[in-house]
C-alpha cells in the first residue's frame, strides 16, 4: 500500500466526516448558529459565509451556513425558515432534502471559487493529528509530501462525493444525537474514499 492511499484510506475519513457532520447538527439544531438578524437576509443573494473559527471547524461552518442559504434560495424561503424547517419534528419532503444536498453542492463550488477550500495537505495534517490512528500509522502519513498530497487528492471532490452519499434524511432526523448522525456520515466518507481508490489506484 502506498504513502498517498494511506492517506486516503486512513485520513479521510476523519476529515471529510469532521467537514460535513461536525457543524450540520450543531448549526441546525441551534437555529443557524450566527445569522439571528431582526430582518431575514435574501436567501438568493449567495455568499460565502464567514467564520470566526480556523482550520476544520471553520471551514464546516462556512460550508453548512452557505448550503443552507442556497437551499432556502431553492425552495423560496429564506435562510432562517429553511433552518427552523429542518428542525422539526417528522418527516422531511422529498424537495427539503434536494434542496440541502443541492445547496451543500452549491457551497462546495461557491467557496471553491472564493478561494476559501484549504489545499488538501492543510486539512489532512490537521485531520491526522486529531484521528485515533496508532502513532506508527500517523508517522507514516506525516512523512507524505504535501506536495504529493495536493497532487493525488483534492478537497472539494471528498466533500462533494460525502455530500453525495449522505443519507441526509436519517442524517436529520438524529440531529439530536451526535453519535448516530456522525455514524452514517462515517459511512457515506468510506464508500467516497473506497471509490477514490477503486478509481485511482484500481485497489480493493
Amino acid at each position: 500500500m502506498t504513502g498517498v492511499t494511506r492517506l486516503r484510506a486512513g485520513a479521510l475519513p476523519v476529515l471529510a466526516a469532521a467537514l460535513v457532520a461536525g457543524v450540520l447538527g450543531v448549526q441546525l439544531a441551534n437555529g443557524g448558529g450566527h445569522y439571528s438578524p431582526l430582518r431575514p437576509a435574501h436567501s438568493c443573494v449567495i455568499q460565502p459565509a464567514s467564520s470566526v473559527a480556523t482550520g476544520i471547524d471553520g471551514l464546516t461552518e462556512e460550508l453548512v451556513l452557505t448550503g443552507v442559504n442556497a437551499a432556502a434560495c431553492q425552495i423560496g424561503v429564506s435562510r432562517e425558515a429553511f433552518a427552523l424547517q429542518l428542525t422539526e419534528p417528522g418527516t422531511h419532503t422529498d424537495a427539503q432534502i434536494n434542496a440541502l444536498r443541492s445547496g451543500l453542492l452549491t457551497a462546495v463550488d461557491i467557496l471553491k471559487a472564493a478561494g476559501k477550500l484549504p489545499r488538501a495537505s492543510q486539512l489532512a495534517r490537521e485531520a491526522i493529528d486529531i484521528s485515533n490512528l496508532s502513532s506508527l500509522r500517523k508517522t507514516a502519513l506525516r512523512a507524505i509530501p504535501d506536495a504529493l498530497i495536493d497532487k493525488t487528492l483534492t478537497t472539494d471532490d471528498i466533500l462533494r462525493r460525502t455530500i453525495n452519499d449522505l443519507d441526509l434524511r436519517t442524517l436529520l432526523a438524529n440531529l439530536g444525537n451526535r453519535q448516530d448522525m456522525t455514524t452514517q456520515v462515517d459511512a457515506a466518507v468510506m464508500k467516497a474514499v473506497m471509490d477514490r481508490l477503486k478509481d485511482d489506484v484500481h485497489c480493493c
